[in-house]
């Protein structure tokens, strides 16, 4: 009889002992209200729902698929690896709110799934809608902003110095248009930098965060040359005016800091030497003291790469980039959220 018992109880006791090992899932579902996000995913693919009059299977729920993103942005997994993963663990299962007999999006409905997302710019919707129910609640201590920029690393193109040059040009080499097979697995809008002597291949993730929560607050998603500078303009809103904005030397300009008092903003920007002009012994001060408050943008990183699995796209081009990038940032927000313990 009690083996009979064990035998009928054995996911129970097995979900027990993983709730026991602190699931980050099991976690994560505690904490997070993700009903949230439902209002715009339904609006976004409702007036296209399927009429199942016509026969056919009906289609996932939508938070459903959401979850799966955040799940597969979180452990940095392909499609095919999420589809498996759903079918045999069990803490993924849980998570999704799914049992043994139900059915599984297989890799291919997650991929159309991310792909109408992406294309129809709804990942930026969700992240404001996050962002909007944080400010709402006053979770956002708006004491100081941080911004900053990190690489997301794509798949490497084999390309000949000419067609990386085409590229670099706004142009699509002639032999890639004449073979759509061979286009379709190009990326023609990743590109590639040097940064400390390492070359780079993809994008950059441009974020601003708040000082205190360490939330990101709003991102931006371009080719991986493009100077970090260039699009703190666009990240600044009215929330920011009269706050403090840190950033590292490279956001340092005479043209930065005409910007920021402009719009109300005080300028905590590392200063910068230059070729016979090296920085003064008050100003290297100035920067150590600015240094204990902009460190904690770079946490933000570190969390990315180390417990999300590492920083790099699987997809091509900057719409699908944008995407995966988003879906990056929502997942850290929500998990760093756990870790201040905050009910959503």
């Amino acid at each position: 009889m009690q083996s009979t018992t064990r035998r009928l109880f054995d996911e129970e006791f097995r979900l027990n002992k993983i709730s026991k090992q602190r699931d980050p899932l099991e976690i994560l579902n505690r904490h997070i209200d993700f009903a949230i996000f439902r209002k715009p995913l339904e609006k976004h693919f409702e007036p296209n729902k399927k009429d199942l009059s016509k026969g056919g299977r009906p289609a996932f729920d939508y938070l459903l698929m959401f979850k799966i993103l955040i799940l597969q942005r979180y452990y940095n997994i392909s499609d095919d690896a999420t589809e498996y993963a759903i079918l045999d663990r069990l803490s993924f299962m849980r998570f999704l709110g799914l049992t043994i007999s139900d059915r599984v999006p297989d890799s291919k409905t997650i991929w159309n799934f991310r792909n109408t997302l992406a294309q129809g710019g709804l990942v930026e919707e969700l992240f404001a809608r996050l962002d909007k129910t944080l400010n709402t609640r006053g979770i956002i201590a708006h004491e100081g902003k941080m911004t900053d920029a990190s690489f997301i690393e794509a798949p490497r193109q084999r390309n000949t110095r000419e067609e990386n040059q085409q590229l670099k040009d706004g142009n699509i080499p002639e032999a890639w248009k004449d073979d759509p097979d061979k286009l379709r697995q190009k990326d023609t809008d990743a590109r590639w930098t040097k940064h400390n002597g390492q070359n780079h291949f993809g994008y950059k993730d441009h974020i601003k965060a708040d000082t205190e929560t360490k939330l990101i607050t709003g991102y931006d998603v371009t080719p991986a040359h493009v100077h970090d500078s260039q699009v703190t303009k666009d990240l600044l809103d009215k929330k920011d005016k009269h706050q403090p904005l840190w950033g590292d030397s490279a956001y340092r300009s005479e043209e930065m800091e005409k910007m920021l008092k402009k719009k109300k903003i005080k300028s905590m920007i590392h200063e910068k030497g230059y070729r016979g002009s090296p920085l003064t012994k008050k100003q290297l001060k100035r920067n150590r003291k600015k240094s204990k408050v902009r460190a904690r943008v770079e946490h933000i990183f570190a969390f990315m790469e180390n417990s999300m699995q590492g920083m790099y796209t699987r997809f091509r081009s900057l719409v699908r980039a944008k995407a995966s990038v988003g879906l990056m940032n929502i997942t850290y927000n929500l998990f760093r959220l756990v870790q201040l313990k905050v009910q959503l």
